[in-house]
């Protein structure tokens, strides 16, 4: 993914210009983005102060993380599930043969 020029802070500053009166079309055009990265911000970040918006990358980060954790979770009961289901099979295999003893 691209990565990005604005901050949130200055995200949120072109924001409250535009709620303050001037229009989409002079915004986009100071600030060199398209209407569609405008609505983009307007519909992620409108009606947020800078300090919300760090609030809201620091959880962003942590659900990132965390769904890492939960994925590598995942993968290994998989895999534990698979070794011991396998182990059930040879066991019951021996179970069934009868034993030589001598």
């Amino acid at each position: 993914m691209k990565g990005t020029r604005h901050s949130e802070e200055l995200i949120i500053a072109i924001l409250k210009q535009g709620e303050a009166g001037l229009t989409t079309a002079d915004l986009c055009r100071q600030h060199g983005i398209s209407g569609q990265t405008y609505y983009r911000w307007k519909a992620k970040y409108g009606g947020m102060e800078s300090g919300d918006a760090k609030k809201l990358k620091q959880l962003e980060d942590e659900n990132r993380k965390l769904k890492h954790v939960v994925a590598d979770l995942t993968l290994d009961n998989r895999a534990l599930k698979d070794v011991l289901s396998k182990n059930w099979e040879g066991s019951l295999r021996d179970f069934g043969q009868p034993r030589v003893t001598s």
